[in-house]
């Protein structure tokens, strides 16, 4: 240890994971949870779980799991709600979904079942493909606000709970840009006092959260957290917040592959990219307008990772296209496709192409547990609550939010860099740079 440790709180008492949506994501993260707990399978996929993170030189031989190393939250600590338009029990929504075979979901079964949506807030130009029942009602937007605010304060109260963390596993709504009613607290209040059309359900989730000092992340690229109002509200209560939009599938691979062209200087002519998918997110991507919402998260990582304004020779003006198309009998087994045009040495192209078989899910319910760990780690220590964005949670997303001087960090490796260099820097140990000279004198 080299440095003074920063001060956070134990995680004494329950922590409750409130979850809009409580669809293929949030069931599978919670069945996930509950099958580990009951020691019927491994955390695969969970840096919090299993990763590890080394102190000091690699002669020093320190290696311990980030869970020992960092004060996190139990998994038997963690207790599960949320809310949904669709009024089915955890274990019905679970097996709705068909991301888990039937056995595992059988084996949690009665637990599962204890876990029933509370009414949505849910407005259907928001998402144009879904329709259901369980909505809230209120006369204006500020009146489901508090709503929300009601029934977190009694989750709170029926479970005697230490602290909240809420995270948006919900569909991606259609594109939004800021408008004059995001732009400060005030106006984003006194837009919910009349309802403003520009103010999404999501951000009615956020306020709510947000207002009683709750943590928020934001698992979809729609435009939620990432506007002046919101951000005014986390800093004045110092509550932590991150997003946006898991990173996992293609875009995942993009963070990997993109890194290794640009640190060997492969040039880029074009990259094609098309999915597959028959999930409830495929189905609400087939609306126009939330794929555009989709589509701009998913373009933004090339332009970052190459940078062509710095390696015009190598990057400048290459093709990007993205595509997602609807396909039911896939379900939660997503399949995407790309096909990279790339150059070497004196120009002489060649070709990438990947052909990548995943289950979105099963890649973000350890994101979901990771992020909801490290948040709680966050709100339980000052110097991180005080910042609202959690940069160095990056690694979760393919937008990540930042502050609005910087450009966001998209490389994979950098952002795990990043993350475990906070850790370092919250116990008091060296950061690591890699430069290893000392190995040499």
């Amino acid at each position: 240890m080299n440095g003074k440790m920063v001060s956070i709180d134990e995680p004494k008492g329950k922590l409750g994971v409130l979850i809009p949506g409580m669809g293929a994501v949030a069931t599978t993260f919670i069945a996930g949870v509950e099958a580990i707990r009951r020691k019927l399978a491994p955390p695969i996929g969970s840096l919090t779980q299993m990763g590890t993170i080394r102190l000091g030189k690699r002669t020093d031989k320190r290696v311990p799991l980030i869970k020992d190393f960092v004060p996190l939250a139990g998994l038997d600590d963690l207790v599960f709600g949320g809310w949904d338009i669709f009024a089915d029990n955890a274990y019905d929504a679970a097996r709705k979904a068909g991301v888990l075979d039937r056995t595992l979901i059988d084996s949690v079964k009665d637990f599962l079942k204890r876990i029933r949506p509370m009414p949505a807030v849910f407005e259907q130009k928001y998402v144009k493909n879904l329709h259901g029942e369980n909505v809230k009602k209120g006369k204006t937007k500020m009146h489901l606000a508090e709503q929300l605010m009601d029934d977190i304060q009694k989750f709170k109260k029926q479970h005697r709970l230490a602290r909240l963390i809420v995270i948006w596993c919900a569909s991606t709504e259609v594109f939004l840009k800021i408008k004059p009613v995001h732009r400060s607290l005030a106006a984003f209040e006194k837009g919910l006092r009349e309802s403003s059309p520009d103010i999404a359900p999501s951000m009615i989730y956020a306020y709510a959260a947000l207002k009683l000092g709750i943590p928020f992340a934001n698992g979809a690229p729609n435009l939620t957290l990432d506007i002046p109002a919101l951000m005014e509200l986390a800093l004045e209560n110092r509550v932590p917040v991150c997003g946006k939009d898991y990173k996992t599938g293609q875009t995942l691979m993009k963070t990997i592959l993109a890194p290794g062209l640009k640190a060997r200087l492969l040039g880029l002519h074009g990259w094609f990219s098309t999915n597959i998918l028959g999930n409830r997110d495929g189905e609400v991507l087939d609306d126009p307008a939330s794929f555009r919402t989709k589509e701009e998260s998913k373009l933004s990582v090339l332009e970052y990772i190459l940078q062509p304004e710095v390696y015009p020779t190598l990057y400048k003006d290459f093709y990007h296209k993205v595509r997602i198309n609807y396909y039911p009998p896939r379900g939660d087994n997503k399949e995407g496709w790309d096909n990279l045009d790339i150059f070497g040495w004196l120009g002489y192209p060649m070709q990438i192409k990947v052909d990548f078989l995943c289950r979105d899910s099963i890649l973000a319910a350890p994101l979901v547990l990771d992020l909801v760990l490290f948040l709680d780690l966050a709100q339980r220590c000052p110097e991180l609550a005080r910042l609202g964005i959690q940069e160095w949670l990056s690694f979760y997303f393919k937008s990540p939010m930042c502050a609005p001087h910087l450009y966001p960090e998209h490389d994979l490796f950098i952002q795990l860099m990043k993350l475990k260099n906070t850790l370092r820097h919250l116990r008091g140990e060296e950061l690591i740079t890699h430069l290893g000279l000392e190995y040499y004198d």
